[in-house]
């Protein structure tokens, strides 16, 4: 749920324990994706806009069987291959960037980067 404005626990939404940490056990019962959902709540706090957009994604990338990079791109057209298995996604209308590193064969997303494209400017997202 996107934290509201008029929100009394301090601006900060509270989640179920089971999304804010990876669950070990998905390592072996692929092709659940292993993603870490505080770098994207942490960011959503500071840009409420771009809430349920990052919901969206997460939820689709949590669901997602990616075994390529094709499979990837199938779903999200937009989305931008660089160099280290990173992914480059726009999100919110293409106002942020999410950078996500993935290692297809285990059926992981780590989370490396999300900013906008002032700030993704200022990275190199195939090392980052």
């Amino acid at each position: 749920m996107c934290p509201s404005k008029a929100s009394t626990s301090g601006g900060r939404a509270r989640y179920p324990d089971s999304d804010l940490a990876p669950d070990v056990g998905a390592l072996y019962n692929l092709p659940r994706r292993i993603i870490i959902l505080k770098p994207l709540r942490a960011f959503w706090e500071r840009h409420p806009d771009a809430c349920q957009a990052l919901q969206a994604w997460y939820h689709d990338a949590k669901q997602a069987t990616w075994k390529t990079p094709a499979d990837i791109k199938n779903v999200y057209r937009n989305a931008c291959f660089v160099g280290g298995n990173r992914v480059v996604f726009n999100i919110k209308g293409n106002q942020y960037r999410l950078v996500v590193a993935i290692q297809y064969q285990y059926g992981i997303v780590y989370i490396r980067f999300i900013g906008s494209h002032e700030d993704y400017d200022r990275i190199d997202a195939s090392t980052i």
